[in-house]
């Protein structure tokens, strides 16, 4: 299945508008000094959520931007390009808002917020459901480690059910070199288990990745990732794979 191109063109105009418009409104509205706005555009090989491909194995055009107060609160959207037929369409669109900040003194940050997905070009039944959501972030040695838990509750685009996931990430700079290695896992319970959203029938299971990343050229960095899902493939949507992306953030 080809990656959807009305889908891709739709990604593509939000991440552009983001970055033309941040500078040009930075200049002319003089942003305060306690609000920031930053943009990110990426080109993946595959479209990956929580282990399963949602562009049908093919490449995504992805980007948005956020905008953060110095309080520690924020906003933000996200677009991917997407292969989600009738009922999810040809693009996702991410809006969600939030609170980020240190815990005191104790080297660990929390951040929550609630975060919309949501699908505009699906035609058919009810796509878009909310999903709030807290990360836990810290230092261990060398290493960066983040633990997070998000939940929907009963939805109608959920088919009435709920669904939580439990997710831990951890990064490690290499010594003496640009490369950063990373590794995730995450465990879910509910309908959107990897199984089910690839149209499966089991409502638990794992994802998990490991990866490197490096700074390519300015604010170019590109990483590789081999990812997975338990359980058995289906239709070819959670076959472990390698996963190139090519991003930048201003």
């Amino acid at each position: 299945m080809l990656m959807s191109v009305r889908g891709a063109i739709a990604a593509t105009l939000l991440a552009g508008t983001a970055l033309a418009a941040t500078p040009a409104f930075a200049q002319d509205a003089e942003i305060p000094a306690d609000i920031s706005v930053s943009a990110n555009v990426a080109l993946t090989s595959d479209y990956r959520f929580r282990g399963v491909s949602l562009s049908a194995g093919d490449p995504a055009i992805q980007g948005g931007f956020d905008v953060s107060h110095s309080s520690g609160f924020y906003i933000g959207t996200w677009a991917s390009s997407i292969s989600g037929g009738d009922v999810y369409g040809d693009q996702e669109l991410d809006i969600y808002g939030g609170w980020a900040g240190d815990l005191g003194s104790s080297g660990l940050s929390l951040d929550v917020g609630l975060l919309l997905y949501a699908y505009p070009s699906g035609h058919v039944g009810k796509a878009n459901y909310w999903e709030p959501y807290a990360k836990l972030s810290g230092s261990l040695g060398p290493a960066s480690i983040t633990t997070g838990v998000a939940y929907a509750w009963d939805q109608d685009s959920l088919g009435n059910q709920d669904n939580l996931y439990i997710f831990s990430d951890v990064e490690v700079g290499v010594p003496n070199t640009p490369f950063t290695v990373s590794g995730h896992l995450g465990y879910t319970d509910g309908v959107l288990a990897p199984d089910l959203l690839a149209g499966g029938l089991d409502d638990t299971g794992l994802d998990w990745s490991v990866g490197v990343s490096m700074p390519v050229f300015g604010p170019l960095s590109a990483s590789f990732s081999y990812v997975g899902v338990d359980g058995a493939s289906v239709d070819g949507l959670t076959d472990d794979t390698v996963v190139a992306t090519l991003s930048a953030s201003f």
